[in-house]
């Protein structure tokens, strides 16, 4: 079922984006046996918009979301993720365009954690998705668009206590 935010908004300059309402993504973080954490990332169908590129499960926002619903509502989507298994840390901006006609489209990032690299089933979007080290992120084909980001949200994410289930 589509959501009333498919669809592209045009810049005044001309680039497109994708989320008539804005777009949001999902930065999932679990625990990495090397004692950091590792991100859930998902690489991209080929026949998608920057398909063959790393970036994080996400896609447009409805009128009636925040941004956070978005996020989670893509994962269960696009990874097979349960809102339950998720605890919502906080959330970025990553992208703001503004139109000379009042226009306005941004991407947000919302940083979650999950308890353990929890089992994700992809869907026809995704080539494959992936638990990895955040060390490891960079040396990937990323997405346009998270490569110019992950500088700025590894250091966000960083800045927040990783959550980690104790009672195991």
């Amino acid at each position: 079922m589509r959501g009333d935010g498919d669809g592209w908004v045009v810049s005044d300059s001309g680039a497109w984006f994708w989320g008539r309402h804005g777009a949001a993504g999902l930065l999932l973080r679990a625990p990495h046996p090397n004692g950091s954490a590792a991100v859930l990332l998902q690489h991209r169908a080929e026949w998608s918009h920057q398909g063959g590129t790393w970036g994080l499960p996400g896609g447009a926002r409805d009128s009636h979301e925040t941004v956070e619903q978005a996020a989670i509502r893509e994962a269960h989507e696009e990874a097979g993720l349960s809102s339950d298994q998720l605890t919502v840390r906080t959330t970025v901006i990553t992208k703001e365009v503004f139109g000379d006609d009042g226009a306005h489209w941004s991407y947000t990032t919302v940083i979650a954690d999950a308890p353990e690299q929890l089992p994700t089933i992809p869907n026809r979007e995704s080539a494959e998705l992936r638990w990895v080290a955040e060390d490891e992120v960079a040396d990937l084909p990323l997405h346009p668009g998270f490569a110019a980001s992950w500088a700025r949200l590894r250091t966000e994410s960083a800045s927040i206590p990783l959550l980690v289930n104790k009672q195991r």
